[in-house]
């Protein structure tokens, strides 16, 4: 069974034909109310109903968004990364690809369809439509899918304004809290937004003389402790523990050696 989650459910004693004209009617109304949520118009409403096309409630996989999704994952980066170096002169290449990660990370794709409410949109199979939240990889999937969608349909311009009114500001919050090395805040704030609490630090190892220790810090949230980082003063190793678990939460390499 196909499900769109914006749909009421179809009463009961009525025709089969009736029931494919309310349907019909019905899936017309979820996309109206889809674009006015995109604040986009599609010239081709396939393109659309595509997107919002999980593989649980398509055809086929190849009817699915899939196809879709892998176009908008590269769209989605080139547009992120031309206003990164556009923006951002002054930053090296190591800190435009460590920004870049986490504005179109799978977890910032995902909160920014919840935001857009796009769950009441998807076509989902039964097993996934019955569930009280849609999974945090369906709407990142569905995420990409309409930037590759809007790209199909209005262009480049069109997905890069789509998708700036969105991560425009995920760029901000992000640089913010990567420029001037802050990563402890950064961190803070990711850890309290996706965990519901707050860092802590352990002081792991020092070692060198009195005047000129160096100090091993790991960052801890909850009950996962990240890679350790050395530091010259705990200061220091406590802001580089921090980057090497906003890494890891990306799902990437920690940059600083722990040993």
């Amino acid at each position: 069974m196909v499900v769109i989650r914006g749909l009421p459910e179809v009463m009961s004693g009525i025709t089969f034909k009736a029931m494919a004209e309310r349907t019909a009617k019905s899936e017309r109304s979820v996309l109206e109310d889809c674009q006015e949520r995109l604040e986009y118009r599609f010239r081709d409403a396939d393109l659309l109903r595509a997107a919002l096309t999980h593989a649980s409630g398509a055809d086929s996989r190849l009817t699915s968004n899939e196809r879709l999704e892998f176009l908008g994952d590269a769209v989605l980066g080139l547009i992120v990364c031309e206003r990164l170096y556009e923006k951002f002169p002054e930053f090296l290449e190591g800190d435009l690809t460590k920004i870049k990660s986490e504005v179109v990370s799978r977890r910032t794709c995902a909160q920014v369809s919840r935001r857009l409410g796009l769950d009441d949109f998807l076509v989902l199979g039964k097993g996934l439509s019955q569930g009280p939240v849609v999974p945090a990889s369906v709407l990142a999937d569905v995420f990409e899918s309409l930037v590759a969608a809007i790209y199909l349909d209005g262009g480049l311009d069109a997905a890069r304004q789509f998708v700036l009114r969105y991560m425009g500001p995920e760029i901000e919050r992000v640089v913010e809290g990567a420029h001037g090395g802050n990563y402890k805040s950064l961190l803070q704030q990711v850890a309290q937004r996706e965990f519901g609490t707050t860092p802590t630090y352990q002081l792991l190892d020092e070692k060198g003389p009195d005047h000129s220790k160096c100090f091993k810090v790991a960052a801890v949230i909850g009950r996962n402790s990240y890679a350790p980082a050395w530091g010259r003063n705990k200061k220091e190793a406590e802001q580089k523990a921090a980057l090497n678990a906003l890494c890891q939460i990306n799902g990437e390499p920690a940059p600083y050696p722990g040993d």
